[in-house]
């Protein structure tokens, strides 16, 4: 990689000693499953079990949860940044072994029933999550990065939901897949277990960018970093809104759509932007 982007990580247990003792820049701390930091707003979560293939487990959608009802309650985050540990797998979905009949149905009920909870969290984000993908994102992997806002792939990247080629229909993936693309593809995926590159998902919708996996770390880092500058009351309420609309009749999405944006013009951050449009210079938000 041509940059590396600088990881401070924290252990699950102090998480919240970790998100709210600082609002700028966190202190290592340590991880087993899941790194994380907190760098001026910007929220880094990394799958970190690069033995597993990044699985999904029980244990690993349980540090994520718990990281996640953090970031979402944290009135300074501005933005997730979304990654794993090594390059060949972004992650491989669930831990195939919680799912044999050695373990009882109910520990079957509680990967599932786990992995959703995270899945409402995601959907409750309130600032964007940005996905960095390098390798395979398979099954709840897949669904994972479905779930994000902004998706950074590089050239290596495939996309699957293979649960199929062991008798198991990768369902609640496909939750998430079936609404990030056309059903056509969808069921491609999901009816043959094949994967897809970086470059069909992209022309799919499930992938914003795509990049070479040497300048995946650069193209990131400016992503977030346009995020970072932008107005973050303004982020808010524009993200809120946009998944909100979604299950509006048009009309109806229409006339919100006119009341969020009389709403936003009142909002100091949006009169320092015009003004900064008119005198031709950079906007000094406030975030109020």
């Amino acid at each position: 990689m041509a940059t590396r982007l600088s990881y401070a990580f924290g252990s699950i247990k102090n998480v919240q000693k970790f998100f709210f003792s600082s609002l700028a820049t966190s202190q290592p701390e340590s991880s087993n499953l899941v790194n994380f930091s907190n760098q001026n707003g910007i929220y880094k979560v990394q799958l970190n079990s690069p033995r597993t293939r990044n699985a999904l487990s029980t244990e690993m959608l349980n540090e994520l949860q718990s990281i996640f009802k953090v970031v979402n309650e944290a009135k300074v985050a501005r933005c997730v940044l979304l990654s794993s540990s090594g390059s060949k797998v972004f992650s491989a979905g669930h831990n195939l072994k919680e799912l044999t009949n050695e373990t009882p149905k109910t520990h079957h009920e509680l990967v599932f029933s786990t992995c959703t909870s995270l899945m409402k969290l995601l959907i409750d984000c309130p600032i964007p999550i940005v996905a960095q993908v390098d390798g395979i994102a398979a099954a709840a992997g897949c669904q994972l990065v479905a779930m994000c806002d902004i998706v950074v792939a590089s050239t290596n990247a495939t996309f699957s939901t293979p649960g199929i080629n062991l008798g198991l229909f990768c369902s609640t993936p496909g939750v998430a897949v079936a609404r990030s693309i056309p059903m056509k593809l969808a069921s491609y995926m999901l009816y043959t277990g094949l994967p897809i590159s970086a470059e069909e998902a992209l022309k799919a919708g499930l992938v914003s960018r795509v990049v070479p996996a040497e300048n995946l770390e650069l193209e990131t880092q400016q992503v977030i970093e346009s995020i970072r500058m932008k107005s973050l009351p303004v982020m808010r309420l524009g993200k809120h809104f946009l998944h909100r609309q979604l299950k509006m009749d048009i009309m109806e999405a229409f006339k919100e759509g006119e009341n969020i944006m009389v709403g936003n013009l009142q909002l100091k951050d949006a009169q320092e932007g015009l003004k900064s449009f008119v005198e031709k210079r950079k906007p000094k938000y406030q975030d109020n």
